[in-house]
């Protein structure tokens, strides 16, 4: 198998991660709302997409200090507890009650501790997707019945001029990108493209995320969503980048010579790289949708899809083809403005399909 055929290879496997997180997500949405892990009071409140945004910023500046004073540990630490978190709601909505201590399913906790002790023994790539497909459909169910449709669509939208300002203009989040990967840590999704590659044996950054060359010459840029998905949800929510920022995905190195590196439209990768929150922060909308609105549903059993989620959906995976065919063109380019844009308007299209009108499907009809 030739490299192209390898890297398209490794795009296909990256597009199933996301409808892993996806679909999860929808599958726990009901369950957690019967478990009563809705995380605020009125979902409707759009002050909550405010709270979470400001609680990014607050992470971001975290995970800096964090880094500028080599305090990475901890970091680490904190990101691997929320892994285990989350892996633990995760279980105990899908790991029957065989052995119930008091209220506590055993077995679901085991599961949890399970998955932090195997990320901070054994990050291999394999057990890096694992834990982050496990914490993404945790952590977008939790949001998504925590955010109604007004405050979800704020909060996308918000991040997504975030993440284009952090990637274009500050690029504070190309630093805590390159910090971030080394720490071999759920805030990414890692696609080798061959079968020998180990990304515990992969001891740099080089041109994994951003478009900036270092001064070894190759890119060892990082991402926004990377970042902000350690931070906050192990997320923050969310937003590696991909290529340069946020939500991308690749890994090559790069020349000193921008002018060869553009040239080298298709140079050999051995794994594909993107952030967890690119793949988190759209899928919010999706459980959203999934949970507030009432819209025809497409009758799948264990999973709450409706027509505007199954929308969002499509829209969403639009958006990362278009990111991911721009990052290995040699593009950087921020992820989250083109996978919120696609979520929220395969969403809108998906609620006109259903008869539902734009003011409803925005959550206005209720101001």
């Amino acid at each position: 198998m030739n490299d192209r055929a390898r890297v398209l290879a490794a795009v296909g496997v990256t597009v199933l991660l996301f409808l892993c997180v996806q679909l999860g997500a929808l599958t726990l949405v009901e369950p957690f709302q019967e478990s009563e892990r809705q995380a605020v009071e009125n979902p409707e409140d759009p002050a909550n997409s405010l709270v979470y945004f400001a609680a990014i910023l607050v992470a971001t500046a975290f995970m800096l200090a964090a880094f500028k004073y080599n305090a990475q540990w901890l970091i680490r630490g904190l990101v691997i507890a929320v892994s285990a978190m989350l892996g633990w709601f995760v279980f105990a909505e899908i790991v029957p009650p065989i052995i119930v201590v008091g209220s506590l399913n055993l077995l679901a906790l085991l599961g949890g501790l399970g998955v932090g002790l195997a990320l901070l023994v054994y990050p291999e790539w394999y057990v890096i997707d694992t834990a982050g497909v496990l914490m993404g459909a945790g952590a977008a169910g939790l949001f998504g019945i925590s955010f109604g449709l007004l405050p979800a669509i704020i909060l996308l939208i918000a991040l997504a001029i975030y993440d284009a300002i952090s990637v274009y203009k500050t690029k504070h989040m190309l630093s805590l990108a390159e910090g971030v990967m080394d720490l071999k840590i759920p805030v990414v999704l890692v696609v080798p493209t061959r079968l020998s590659y180990s990304y515990l044996a992969d001891g740099s950054t080089d041109g994994v995320i951003e478009g900036e060359a270092t001064d070894d010459g190759n890119d060892g840029s990082t991402s926004d969503t990377a970042t902000q998905a350690a931070s906050e949800h192990t997320d923050d929510s969310t937003e590696l980048e991909t290529e340069h920022t946020e939500d991308s995905v690749e890994d090559r190195p790069r020349d000193r010579d921008d002018t060869a590196a553009e040239a080298d439209v298709h140079p050999e990768r051995d794994a594909l790289f993107i952030g967890l929150g690119d793949a988190v922060i759209p899928t919010i909308l999706v459980a959203s949708a999934a949970y507030f609105l009432e819209a025809p549903t497409l009758g799948i059993p264990g999973i709450a899809m409706n027509v505007p989620a199954l929308g969002a959906i499509v829209g969403t995976i639009a958006g990362l083809l278009v990111l991911m065919y721009m990052v290995l063109q040699g593009k950087p380019h921020a992820g989250l403005p083109l996978l919120n844009g696609g979520a929220i308007s395969g969403y809108l299209i998906g609620a006109v399909a259903s008869g539902i009108s734009i003011a409803t499907a925005l959550g206005l009809s209720g101001l």
